[in-house]
């Protein structure tokens, strides 16, 4: 039986946690309206749809490697009829993107997923001749593994440094990961069958499961296939040859650059910007390698290393291997929609940031260009902090406050009037400026001089309130350590909660219902933040 939860939601720039980019596009600003071609909402997915609709892929080429990419994988027979439904012209897919975090990594991988879930269900409720199938597009070939190996479960961090690999994560040997794992498992419970379901499946994703990639399709598979959710992994021999004349263009003349750069100087005018491009952006990936790849003189080199191409050697080995040319953060989300019939992207902060920054890219190579949202952040309050929250006589808006904020708000909304000190600052700066006027009618040079005395009062004074706000503290003990307490639970570190803990500690206390509950709250279509109270 799934927990009784209350939702509550808050626009995000009432949370105080995200960038004004996003702030602005919730709240539908102007300024960004040149950066997007659809609005975040139902008009812009079925204009979405129209213009997707006369946008051919290879359908049959990508459900013929989705079916390889799943051989030997047990599916739902969900995933298997969203995986046959590709091949026909009236399916598009919801697509959210993440790298193979170990263990997922961070919440927000979970909510990503569930965001792609819900709205995949919500549009073909509404569209009885459409069908949309939900999307994980695994970046398998990022190399920063001091981020995807690290992950924390219950206040321990998690480190796995590789057993030595390089290159693309997605590619590495699971070998070496067991000591890690068996440190984490001994750690699990409460002792039941949610426990020994997900013990099962953890061992198996990484214990026999022969690369990170794999291991990271079979566990998000046995998460979520149940929803129908299509995992695809884009690091494919074929599925690279049809970005062959984009990697080639980009190659030998270097498209995108100015493109992407043009873009990102009308973005940062206003905002941050979240990429930047290069002359070429594309890496070298070969056994373990994954470096990028610069035009010096009449030759293009692999940095870092002794690989170079003339231009004929360069195009016979794109040609000849395309899946050794991996794209970087200004051509993925191009390969992904070449690839795949999206509609819909949905990412986070900086995944919204630099989509903004392709929308020339994909009108210069004919791409359609999805409805991009903003993932839906979810705050999860346990029952004993929503006990916390109560007995700190907190709002759950209030919750977002910072910690210095509350604290002050408790101790000078119980001492009252007692330390404001402001009527009385206001009557001594009045009387100082009386005897500074005073004193310059005797002697200007004496300006100096009382400046300087009437500072170490101000000095002093704020040192006094300093010393009464300290007292008072004391008096309220008990109070400021339930805030702190609370604090530190719902934002650790003082960040969102979603960037610093893991999936596997939520499971374990509701099992597969904690998926349930999120997907309840979640409003894929332009939703606000969304906090879950047991």
């Amino acid at each position: 039986m799934e927990p009784q939860c209350s939702y509550h939601y808050m626009s995000y720039a009432e949370t105080g946690y995200f960038s004004q980019l996003i702030a602005d596009y919730e709240s539908g600003s102007e300024h960004l309206r040149d950066f997007y071609v659809y609005t975040p909402d139902d008009k812009g997915i079925a204009d979405a749809v129209t213009k997707r609709s006369h946008y051919h892929i290879n359908r049959k080429l990508l459900v013929e490697t989705l079916l390889r990419q799943y051989e030997g994988l047990e599916t739902d027979e969900l995933v298997k009829a969203n995986i046959a439904s590709l091949a026909d012209e009236h399916t598009f897919t919801v697509t959210t993107a993440h790298q193979p975090n170990l263990l997922t990594g961070y919440l927000y991988f979970v909510y990503k997923i569930i965001h792609a879930i819900k709205l995949a269900e919500q549009l073909n409720d509404k569209y009885i001749d459409r069908k949309f199938v939900p999307v994980y597009y695994m970046g398998s070939e990022d190399n920063d593994l001091a981020e995807l190996g690290t992950f924390r479960f219950r206040g321990e961090k998690y480190v796995w440094d590789g057993a030595g690999q390089q290159g693309a994560v997605g590619r590495m040997s699971t070998t070496g990961l067991q000591p890690l794992l068996a440190r984490l498992l001994h750690d699990f419970g409460p002792p039941g069958i949610d426990c020994d379901n997900l013990t099962d499946v953890i061992k198996e994703a990484y214990g026999k499961k022969r690369t990170i990639g794999e291991a990271t399709r079979y566990l998000v598979n046995e998460l979520f296939g149940r929803y129908g959710l299509v995992v695809i992994d884009p690091d494919d021999r074929e599925l690279k040859r049809t970005f062959i004349p984009v990697m080639e263009d980009d190659l030998m003349k270097g498209s995108a650059a100015p493109i992407v750069s043009e873009q990102t100087v009308k973005l940062t005018e206003r905002y941050n910007a979240q990429a930047y491009p290069r002359p070429i952006n594309l890496f070298y990936l070969h056994d373990q390698l994954r470096e990028r790849i610069e035009k010096q003189g009449e030759h293009w080199i692999v940095i870092n290393t002794d690989i170079s191409f003339s231009q004929d050697e360069l195009i016979k080995e794109l040609y000849q291997f395309p899946e050794r040319f991996s794209p970087n953060v200004v051509l993925r989300g191009l390969y992904q929609s070449t690839i795949l019939p999206d509609v819909a992207f949905i990412g986070g902060g900086a995944e919204v940031a630099y989509w903004f920054q392709l929308k020339t890219l994909f009108e210069y190579y004919h791409v359609p260009y999805p409805v991009i949202l903003q993932r839906q952040s979810v705050l999860w309050i346990r029952e004993r902090e929503h006990r916390l929250r109560e007995q700190c006589a907190l709002s759950v808006q209030e919750i977002f406050t910072e910690t210095a904020a509350l604290e002050k708000r408790l101790v000078t909304g119980a001492a009252g009037a007692t330390i404001d000190t402001s009527a009385e600052k206001t009557a001594i700066e009045a009387i100082m400026q009386q005897l500074r006027t005073r004193a310059i009618a005797v002697d200007k040079t004496l300006a100096a001089a009382t400046d300087a005395v009437i500072a170490r009062m101000e000095r002093q004074l704020a040192n006094l309130d300093k010393k009464m706000l300290r007292a008072e503290k004391k008096k309220h003990d008990v109070a400021l350590a339930r805030i702190y307490r609370l604090r530190e639970k719902l934002f650790p570190n003082d960040s969102l909660q979603e960037r610093i803990e893991n999936f596997a500690e939520y499971y374990l206390e509701n099992g597969p219902a904690f998926f349930d509950i999120i997907k309840n709250g979640i409003q894929p279509l332009g939703g606000p933040f969304l906090i879950i109270e047991k």
